[in-house]
């Protein structure tokens, strides 16, 4: 009767020499040192300016205006403005920026660039909650009613919306009167002509916060000045 054992198959440790072992080691260092870098960049923050308070369009920025605030780099922080740059001389907000926002350096430029222009509007004191710097606001008017002894005023239109509040002030000498508000409003060429006709005119003017600019919502007049 022949012999049918087979010889027993020995495993032979890998060696050093084997390509594919050091291939295996290789990927296994870098992801280690990738991962390392990765964590150590997250860790890593720098400082970047950000608004003190509210500021509005036309604002120029000063060194009070503003606060370092360390941010993480995995952010993304190209267009911000970092602190350690400092303010860019003549540095004007072309567009407003809220309080404790970062600010973004596409929100810095020339006094040129701005072409609204701000317009004094009296309103009977006080102003509505959410009427301040840098604030989205509608303007509404009632214009008094034409006929000789007509001393009433027409339903009010809206006359100008979603425009910017520049300053909010008490009335001066020769502006409104006892209990008006004087709220400074940014308008461009096609919102001038209706708000100042509406001034020169003696109309009562209302200025109504509007939320739907930053939340989506519909704003609700609040008859105030109207």
């Amino acid at each position: 009767m022949s012999d049918l054992r087979v010889p027993a198959l020995r495993i032979k440790a890998p060696s050093w020499r084997d390509g594919r072992l050091l291939v295996g080691v290789l990927i296994v260092l870098s992801s280690v040192v990738l991962g390392a870098r990765v964590v150590a960049a997250e860790g890593r923050t720098v400082p970047v300016l950000a608004a003190v308070t509210d500021l509005p369009s036309g604002h120029r920025l000063t060194a009070s205006d503003v606060r370092a605030v360390p941010v993480h780099l995995a952010s993304g922080l190209a267009g911000y403005l970092p602190a350690r740059g400092g303010i860019p001389v003549g540095g004007v907000l072309v567009r407003p920026v809220g309080a404790g926002e970062l600010v973004p350096t596409a929100a810095v430029g020339d006094a040129a660039a701005l072409t609204r222009r701000p317009v004094a509007v009296p309103v009977p004191a006080p102003v509505p909650d959410g009427v301040r710097p840098g604030a989205g606001v509608d303007l509404w008017s009632s214009a008094k009613q034409a006929g000789t002894g007509a001393t009433g005023y027409s339903p009010p239109v809206r006359i100008a919306e979603g425009v910017e509040v520049y300053a909010v002030a008490a009335a001066g000498t020769g502006l409104g009167g006892a209990g008006t508000t004087i709220v400074h409003v940014l308008l461009d060429e096609g919102q001038l002509r209706s708000v100042l006709d509406a001034l020169a005119n003696g109309a009562k003017i209302a200025v109504v916060p509007a939320p739907r600019a930053a939340a989506g919502l519909p704003a609700v007049a609040t008859g105030a000045g109207l």
